[in-house]
């Protein structure tokens, strides 16, 4: 997530043409990374789009207790929708242990996949690093003990972020770098600690010749693709609010930068419980 607490709002803008029903093949990509709650527009029209353009599920990812709590009643609202609960590290001096009871209990129910986002964020700071350590630590901790992937955002962060996660491995395929900023030599250390990279809207910027390298050079099946919508739309709508639906953009990049057809693109899906 790139501006927690900021909504997208305004009309909405044209998605990606719809497949269904118009010859094209199947695809089954799952947006691994959305924040359906701050949409600013009606969710289940978004996801009706969504999967008219190929998108077969969304991971719908909590901020907050207040958001994480509103993940899970998506997910049972939904289709095709599951949850992560988390506590972002802007908030995390909020995560106390009452508070990381609740997240507990909130994880505890079956539509939830994973604990996150969270992680460290040098580049706001908008917590004090320590208590970021803290909070990053203590759901590491509880991913852990529920089985359940996390979810790791880390901005201007990557030695510490990498750290601290050196400490928790191997995570044997429970570990998913959030919309992916470092280098190629920290996206081989997440491989080596059993994690997948997970690549947004900027993998289809004409400037993002280094992330657009690391995707050539990681192996398909340790990739995933995500929106981070509301926020990161990928081009041609750069700037503007973001929806699944535009999922299949930045899939198709990947494809391109795989040298595979999109309608061939199998990425794997880290979000299952046990």
């Amino acid at each position: 997530m790139s501006a927690p607490g900021r909504r997208a709002r305004g009309p909405a803008v044209p998605e990606v043409p719809p497949r269904e029903g118009h010859g094209h093949p199947p695809l089954a990509l799952v947006d691994t990374h959305a924040h359906l709650d701050l949409l600013g527009e009606d969710v289940g029209e978004a996801l009706r789009r969504a999967r008219e353009a190929g998108v077969a599920g969304v991971v719908t990812v909590g901020i907050n207790l207040e958001s994480s709590r509103r993940a899970v009643e998506m997910a049972h609202t939904y289709p095709g929708v599951r949850a992560v609960v988390g506590v972002h590290p802007h908030d995390a001096g909020d995560l106390d242990r009452e508070a990381l009871r609740e997240l507990k209990r909130l994880a505890a129910d079956p539509a939830v996949v994973g604990i996150g986002e969270t992680g460290l964020d040098f580049y706001r700071d908008l917590s004090p690093r320590p208590d970021q350590e803290r909070a990053f630590r203590a759901q590491l901790e509880l991913a852990r003990e529920l089985g359940l992937a996390v979810v790791v955002h880390d901005r201007e962060a990557h030695a510490e972020t990498l750290r601290v996660l050196e400490e928790y491995a191997p995570f044997d395929g429970k570990l998913v770098m959030h919309c992916f900023s470092g280098d190629l030599q920290m996206a081989h250390a997440v491989l080596e600690m059993g994690g997948y990279v997970s690549v947004a809207g900027p993998v289809t910027f004409h400037n993002a010749r280094r992330l657009q390298d690391i995707v050539r050079a990681l192996p398909l099946d340790r990739l995933l693709v995500e929106t981070d919508c509301p926020f990161l739309s990928p081009h041609p709508y750069r700037g503007k609010p973001n929806s699944p639906a535009r999922l299949v953009l930045v899939a198709s990049k990947v494809a391109e930068l795989k040298g595979v057809p999109l309608e061939e693109l199998r990425l794997a899906d880290p979000f299952v419980r046990g």
